[in-house]
């Protein structure tokens, strides 16, 4: 615990645990299965309270974002990388906009961008941390960047089980649509900043990206990156389709 308030330059070296070791495993594991409690458990609620959830969750992650900010700024920290502009960080904006724009085309759109596009990304940085080899199991960052990517999760796949959207094949073209619209701003941030959000500068270690530019080169990644994300939209509706003609 004596690291729990320490951020990543203040922590020796090894402190951290690699990625697909027990210890990541484990809190994987622990925060997929309280996801799962977390959707049995609303599940459960009455649509009055359900929906007062949904309004509250992207409320409490802006919250959870600003205490994070002060936190970093405290500890003389914080920098161009903990911008909210990691896909997983926008993801809250997208859950606001969702939840308090009265547009309910709008409020379609951004649930079939947080179903699709948020929610297996965010899921994907639970496989594939980038953060466990600085921090030890106790500490905020470590705790925080489980909590949050768990809650990434967690408000999508509400809406979907409880019949808020409707996904379909036939919309892909609006998460597409979305990154189109958002990349280009986030790689010229990244190239002007030498940060590396979207993960377009260059490929986090142990991820498939990093294998793909093995093979491909940096930034010829990128068009595998592409590609990979395309594919990762078709499964997300085969299996959302599949589970809705067999439940």
């Amino acid at each position: 615990m004596q690291y729990f308030w320490k951020e990543q330059d203040d922590i020796p070296l090894g402190m951290g645990y690699p990625l697909f070791s027990s210890t990541h495993l484990l809190s994987t594991g622990i925060a997929l299965l309280l996801v799962i409690l977390g959707l049995w458990l609303f599940s459960r609620l009455a649509k009055e309270q359900r929906s007062r959830i949904l309004r509250m969750i992207p409320v409490v992650m802006l919250c959870m974002e600003f205490f994070k900010d002060g936190f970093l700024i405290f500890v003389h920290h914080f920098g161009l990388g903990f911008l909210p502009l990691h896909i997983c960080s926008i993801g809250i904006f997208v859950f606001l906009v969702r939840e308090y724009s009265g547009n309910e085309k709008i409020k379609a759109f951004c649930g079939e961008v947080s179903y699709v596009l948020i929610m297996p990304a965010s899921l994907a940085a639970l496989i594939f941390p980038d953060w466990t080899v600085y921090y030890p199991v106790w500490n905020f960052m470590n705790l925080y960047s489980f909590i949050w990517h768990g809650l990434l999760v967690f408000y999508p796949l509400a809406l979907r089980l409880n019949g808020y959207i409707s996904p379909s094949i036939k919309k892909i073209y609006q998460p597409i649509l979305f990154l189109v619209v958002i990349t280009p701003e986030v790689y010229i941030f990244d190239r002007c900043f030498r940060c590396n959000y979207f993960f377009v500068n260059w490929p986090p270690e142990g991820t498939p990206l990093e294998w793909m530019a093995s093979i491909m080169g940096i930034p010829g990644y990128l068009a595998g990156y592409a590609v990979l994300v395309i594919l990762i939209f078709c499964a997300v509706y085969l299996v959302d389709e599949l589970l809705r003609q067999h439940l």
